[in-house]
């Protein structure tokens, strides 16, 4: 492995070219050796400036671009199978954006792919894992001070949602973050879904469900619910407070510049996820660029994106048919039973 690892970044939208500046300017031990997207242009402007780089249409030919060691995959969900498909047969380690893969039978083929190769070479974009909040919330609760978890109450708040958003990706593409953060913070695996929709908000396009309530069921018989508002219109907001036997504990709190103007006083509130989460982004991928330098893989594995894909399948059905609806998960692979979640 070279000095620096080199990295082709696939996707060069919002979250790619975000990543392509926290790896040439954020992070140590890696450099942006490539980027791929299906709009040259858009790839061009993103790797502006950045000495050694090559732009390509299409990820593949990213993928075997001279000095590319390892993958960071930012393009729309349905193009992650065959990336990460195509990363495996390459044996190149990635770190894929959620979702993994959206369906949950092609997440669970990236998830069989990998195992047969026998290493882990997959991380998986859940970057709240990071928060310095989130992870003061799961020591916690890994030290037992306050019992045994019984609630996790979570909120998920946007100030808008893009054009040709629909209802079911509230789950899928907004809640699986809270899927995933249950599922890592109690230590659980979530078993059922219920959805309750009330009344639309008047700030919602013509025909989204939105808001919506979400309440998980678990194995360890606590429950998780979740507040989805993705039109709020006031800012960017994302909570979660366990509730346990002895106490609670709530990350997410808004903590940022007090602001104070004639006759009023008040809190700024980050207005876009790569604002309220950057810090947390940023120790993600340095956290993924030592890992991989070092030969090993670290943080969410394939499984944790097969298992959020597959609960969110189930919120959609359940989003769907008003009713309860259990959760379907295929037998955990060996290479994954020593992870945890």
């Amino acid at each position: 492995m070279s000095e620096l690892l080199g990295v082709a970044v696939l996707g060069a939208g919002h979250m790619g070219a975000d990543h392509v500046r926290r790896l040439d300017r954020g992070v140590s031990g890696a450099r942006v050796a490539a980027v791929a997207d299906p709009d040259t242009a858009r790839a061009k402007e993103a790797a502006a400036g950045i000495d050694g780089v090559t732009v390509h249409a299409e990820a593949e030919a990213a993928l075997d671009a001279p000095g590319v060691e390892a993958v960071l995959i930012a393009s729309p969900g349905p193009a992650h199978e065959e990336a990460l498909l195509a990363a495996f047969a390459r044996g190149l380690p990635v770190l894929c954006e959620k979702p993994m893969v959206p369906d949950s039978e092609g997440a669970l083929r990236v998830v069989e792919a990998e195992a047969r190769g026998g290493r882990r070479l997959a991380q998986v974009g859940f970057m709240r894992r990071y928060d310095a909040e989130y992870r003061r919330l799961k020591r916690v609760l890994d030290d037992g001070r306050l019992g045994r978890p019984l609630m996790l109450h979570c909120v998920h708040r946007n100030v808008s949602s893009p054009p040709g958003f629909t209802s079911a990706m509230l789950i899928d593409s907004s809640v699986s973050h809270e899927i995933d953060a249950a599922r890592w913070l109690l230590g659980q695996e979530l078993t059922a879904v219920t959805v309750l929709r009330p009344r639309p908000s008047g700030g919602a396009p013509q025909g989204l469900l939105d808001p919506q309530f979400v309440l998980f069921e678990t194995d360890g018989g606590a429950l998780v619910d979740g507040e989805i508002f993705v039109n709020c219109g006031f800012g960017y907001q994302v909570r979660c407070e366990a509730v346990c036997e002895h106490g609670s504990a709530r990350a997410g709190e808004d903590h940022g510049l007090l602001l104070t103007t004639t006759g009023t006083a008040g809190a700024e509130v980050p207005q876009d996820y790569l604002v309220r989460f950057a810090d947390a982004y940023d120790r993600e991928v340095q956290a993924w660029v030592d890992a991989t330098r070092q030969g090993r893989a670290t943080g969410p594995t394939a499984w944790d994106g097969y298992a959020a894909s597959a609960v969110a399948e189930a919120g959609v059905r359940a989003l769907e048919s008003g009713l309860r609806t259990p959760v379907d998960l295929a037998p955990r692979p060996a290479l994954y039973t020593d992870t945890g979640r």
